[in-house]
């Protein structure tokens, strides 16, 4: 029976090998050399090359033309994506973000802790133009960007630290409109990010945009993702107590309440 069991579970080993490369270029979470990834992979370069070029063939796996570094390709992003649609929060917070662009007229990103920062895993376009290319798959900034800061505020530690190191962040230089350049004064306006469960940059990282971030939390308080609303600094009103602040907040509670009513309920 035992026997039958794991005939039934038999594999194909150059698929776990394969895999093997995959995993590698994972934990790095950042673009690799051909001779690191054999190394882990336990592999000869020879061997790691052969497999890297069908995992390239199949987009899993891209190589930069310059440095001849390897990253996770087209194929990669889709299949994560995937998953994320998948995840409760995101599920219940798309609609929100549709509705968003639509009532205020400015573009909304859903944003999830990605291997190298918060990443764009939804987009909808407002009325308003902006002249910065944003898409699914865009890494947002740690230090620059109000959903950086929102994630830097209440994402778990462990994954903070592992974003700041893709990004190759030592130490955190906010950056915010009302900071100034002491660590102290870096500290109290995390405390104020926190305080007022938001976050915004004006003008900033790019020259007449700006933002305004909320986190969205599960029935634990671990941090889910964020909802930020972009849009050209001249017509965005950026407000704390604006219309886009409130209808951020009111959001992001409802999201909220809805995922902690779901898990008390499965929970019964």
């Amino acid at each position: 029976m035992k026997e039958a069991a794991e005939k039934s579970q038999r594999g194909i080993q150059s698929v776990e090998v394969a895999g093997r490369i995959l995993q590698a270029l994972a934990k790095r979470r950042t673009a690799a050399p051909l001779s690191e990834l054999a190394s882990a992979a336990a592999l000869s370069t020879a061997q790691a090359h052969t497999y890297l070029v069908s995992l390239t063939r199949l987009g899993l796996v891209k190589r930069d033309a310059l440095t001849g570094y390897y990253e996770p390709g087209p194929l990669s992003l889709r299949l994560g994506l995937i998953f994320v649609e998948q995840q409760q929060a995101y599920r219940v917070a798309a609609p929100y973000a549709a509705s968003l662009a639509e009532k205020l007229g400015f573009s909304v990103a859903v944003c999830v802790a990605g291997a190298q920062g918060p990443m764009i895993v939804r987009y909808e376009r407002g009325a308003y133009p902006l002249h910065v290319n944003l898409h699914i798959g865009t890494v947002m900034s740690l230090s620059t960007t109000s959903t950086g800061r929102v994630f830097s505020a209440f994402l778990r530690p462990d994954r903070f630290a592992a974003m700041m190191e893709s990004q190759g962040i030592a130490r955190l230089n906010l950056g915010f409109d009302d900071a100034e350049s002491s660590d102290s004064a870096k500290t109290e306006s995390l405390d104020k990010v926190r305080k007022r469960g938001m976050a915004r940059s004006v003008d900033s990282p790019s020259p007449g945009i700006s933002s305004l971030s909320v986190p969205v939390f599960d029935a634990d308080g671990s941090m889910q993702l964020a909802l930020t609303v972009i849009g050209p600094s001249g017509a965005m009103d950026v407000a704390w107590n604006g219309q886009i602040a409130t209808e951020l907040q009111d959001a992001s509670r409802r999201i909220t309440d809805y995922l902690t009513e779901s898990a008390s309920i499965h929970a019964d």
